[in-house]
């Protein structure tokens, strides 16, 4: 009996074409494989309500990033887009009803004994990540719900600067460099969000976002081969930011 792969896929945002493509290059059987998305399942991309569908039809998991809860809080009147946006597509979808449940329905964490997956990063003071992000809401503005979607430099107590462009000076760090926090922690940190990085594969980490939907590479990682898979983008959907 075959064992059953975790394929983990980098920032989608809503470039549905290079998913499906992905999806062909690793094979991907969803009898025999689970779709882990590291978050950012929409916006920028041109087709959103696209990726929805697909990743629900293949009963995909996933974890929320900081463009998917900003669907989530406009779809309830919290937020506004920003002129840069367009997932807008995905409420004036027919079941865009639907596609706006199954995505609010993702966690801001998932684990496994020895995986952990985050959109953006961990704090290094927190003693124990899941627990602390499994409690959160989505929709009301924490810090610890800003720094696991929105993270990309810290210090050593989790203190973030107020801007991440251009580099921080010390004795902020890019958050990962914190990572593992303690000897005892064996698990690999699968994420995303930080496209200027770049894919990042070191000691227990594995850093996904490879820019697609600037024009990048759409990045999967198949955890029980430790094998990286990349699709170019056909083109690219949006202007960098970072």
């Amino acid at each position: 009996m075959s064992t059953r792969r975790r394929i983990f896929v980098g920032d989608i945002q809503g470039c549905r074409a290079e998913l499906e493509r992905l999806l062909e290059e690793v094979r991907f059987d969803p009898a025999t494989d689970q779709l882990e998305p590291v978050g950012d399942f929409v916006n920028r991309g041109p087709d959103s309500p696209g990726v929805l569908r697909l990743c629900r039809d293949l009963g995909a998991g996933g974890v929320l990033g900081n463009h998917d809860v900003r669907l989530l809080r406009v779809a309830r009147g919290k937020a506004s887009w920003r002129p840069s946006d367009t997932a807008q597509d995905v409420l004036a979808a027919s079941d865009g009803a639907e596609l706006v449940a199954w995505l609010g329905a993702r966690p801001l964490v998932r684990a496994w004994p020895d995986v952990i997956c985050v959109h953006a990063g961990l704090n290094p003071t927190w003693k124990d990540p899941v627990a602390t992000l499994a409690r959160l809401d989505p929709l009301p503005e924490s810090p610890e719900l800003g720094f696991a979607i929105s993270v990309r430099h810290c210090d050593a107590s989790g203190a973030r600067p107020e801007r991440d462009w251009p580099t921080p000076p010390p004795p902020f760090r890019p958050w990962h460099e914190f990572w593992p926090p303690a000897s005892s922690e064996k698990r690999t940190l699968v994420y995303g969000h930080w496209a200027r990085a770049g894919l990042i594969v070191r000691p227990q980490l594995r850093g996904l976002d490879s820019g697609c939907v600037w024009g990048g590479k759409l990045t999967a990682w198949i955890a029980e081969e430790d094998r990286i898979v990349q699709v170019p983008a056909a083109r690219a959907y949006s202007d960098f930011e970072d």
